[in-house]
């Protein structure tokens, strides 16, 4: 190897080690099982966002980076996104950086892990899939998705998915499918804001089936605006929300209460919280017309806790153990 190509990778290294240095100081242990630990991040002073699954128990303990500990409470769970806060009781927590580019595939990628007293762990991989939206198996609703091939090892979930920069892309977890995924950073921030207002995140129902398709220039015209994409109706679930507002299959969702949507993920953000229960104005291009319809957003139906999971064992401290499917890999139990 030549000179060149050797101090190449002398940078990548240094440059990776600052990376996962950068993300380890607001990197933090998420004791709260009597196994292994897991692992969790800073989202305020006062607020660690972990996986929901690692949470078994009503006492937990946290570990700060520089070996302090902490002692926390739940104060929320979203189980559909496998997110949980805690509250630390003394003290404050270092916060998280977040990146500001949106992660993309083929991304060199790091997941971070601090599950016990030997420090900080990373692993490398790339990013290889982005997708969403994904139904569990529990019949929870995942809105967006990472999946990378770094190896999670025992007591990552909880922990952060950073950029070569040491900037958060995401939240890591095994506990949804039975193989790794990452949550989106926004989407995870997002529901941990939730989580810090009202302990639970109020997801709405219109009852559509969607796909994006391009708006052609005579389209946006009649929209009087430049809006490159809309959301074609494909399927209305008979009694929704959306068939009693006269939605109809062929329609084209263009906005929503004002605000433009382009893509399921629009659509999904502008359901979440306040709008549950209200009455909303969708815009939608039906054949050469656009209309304003008024609909009242429904609230998504998550599954009870035992429909989610068909538990081993009884309450714990209030909390109950959960059984893993066959297919799960041995570190996501």
């Amino acid at each position: 190897m030549d000179r060149e190509a050797r101090n190449l990778l002398v940078a990548l290294s240094e440059a990776m080690a600052e990376a996962v240095a950068r993300g380890a100081a607001a990197t933090v242990t998420v004791d709260a099982r009597d196994r292994l630990p897991a692992t969790g991040v800073g989202y305020a002073a006062d607020l660690v966002l972990t996986a929901d699954h690692v949470v078994e128990r009503e006492e937990i303990r946290i570990v700060l980076p520089d070996g302090r500990e902490r002692s926390a409470v739940r104060i929320g769970r979203d189980p559909s996104t496998d997110l949980a806060l805690l509250r630390v009781m003394e003290g404050s927590v270092p916060i998280l950086e977040i990146a500001e580019r949106e992660p993309r595939v083929g991304q060199l990628v790091l997941a971070l892990g601090r599950p016990g007293a030997e420090g900080i762990q990373a692993s490398l991989g790339v990013i290889s899939a982005i997708g969403g939206a994904l139904r569990t198996p529990w019949g929870g609703w995942l809105e967006r998705y990472i999946r990378t091939d770094v190896t999670m090892y025992p007591g990552f979930s909880g922990g952060p998915l950073i950029d070569t920069e040491g900037r958060a892309l995401g939240i890591n977890t095994s506990g949804l499918v039975g193989i790794p995924l990452t949550i989106p950073i926004r989407l995870a921030w997002r529901v941990a804001e939730a989580l810090a207002q009202e302990g639970r995140v109020r997801r709405g129902y219109l009852g559509v089936r969607t796909q994006a398709v391009p708006l052609a220039p005579a389209q946006q015209e009649r929209l009087g605006r430049a809006q490159g994409r809309g959301l074609l109706i494909v399927g209305i679930e008979e009694g929704s929300p959306a068939a009693q507002g006269g939605l109809r299959v062929g329609d084209i969702l263009t906005g929503f209460h004002g605000q433009p949507v382009e893509d399921p993920e629009d659509l999904q953000a502008r359901l979440m919280g306040e709008v549950v229960g209200r009455a909303v104005e969708l815009e939608v291009l039906r054949g050469e017309e656009r209309r304003i319809l008024t609909v009242v957003v429904g609230e998504r139906r998550e599954a009870r806790e035992e429909e989610r999971w068909p538990f081993r064992g009884g309450p714990r401290w209030g909390f109950r153990r959960r059984w893993m499917p066959p297919w799960a890999p041995w570190w996501s139990r």
